[in-house]
């Protein structure tokens, strides 16, 4: 499925924006790589891709080993996509998928002036537990931030985003 148009902020979806001064196809380059998820990642919970790791497309699945006090991993699928501009996954534990999971990570890029105006977005409507997942939504948010700014950083000075 392709949405268009920028998704709405409502109780279910926390939104940050940035604008980074580099062209949205080297920002999308980083997001459909799950090998640079560690790189990028805000929250310090994204531990390392399990599987292989190819570039992502719409209908795309990878895992990833995480660690939030306990370790545990997430198997995701791409459930939007358009080249350059937006990628979303909704994520799913391996087990128990119809118990817990389904929250939506979404980011879109447009051009601005100055660079790309980056929109992630954490979307939990489609959540199975909402009620123990919507408390982290402060800790999401400011982790979301520090992940533009890690995007930032890695497009705009050249570092290495090689996490293996």
């Amino acid at each position: 499925m392709i949405r268009v148009g920028p998704v709405a902020v409502t109780d279910d979806v926390e939104t940050v924006e940035r604008v980074i001064p580099a062209p949205p196809e080297a920002i999308f380059e980083l997001l459909v790589h799950p090998s640079q998820h560690r790189v990028i990642d805000g929250s310090g919970t994204v531990r390392s891709v399990r599987g292989a790791s190819e570039r992502l497309q719409l209908g795309s699945k990878f895992g990833m080993s995480m660690r939030l006090g306990i370790p545990y991993s997430m198997v995701s699928e791409v459930i939007e996509f358009e080249e350059g501009r937006r990628i979303a996954w909704q994520t799913w534990p391996p087990i128990g998928g119809s118990l817990a999971g389904g929250r939506i990570w979404r980011y879109e890029l447009e051009p601005v002036e100055g660079g790309t105006l980056v929109r992630e977005s954490w979307d939990i409507s489609q959540e199975k537990i909402k009620a123990i997942v919507r408390p982290a939504r402060k800790r999401t948010r400011a982790a979301m931030e520090k992940t533009l700014a890690r995007i930032e950083e890695l497009v705009t000075t050249g570092a290495s985003g090689d996490a293996n």
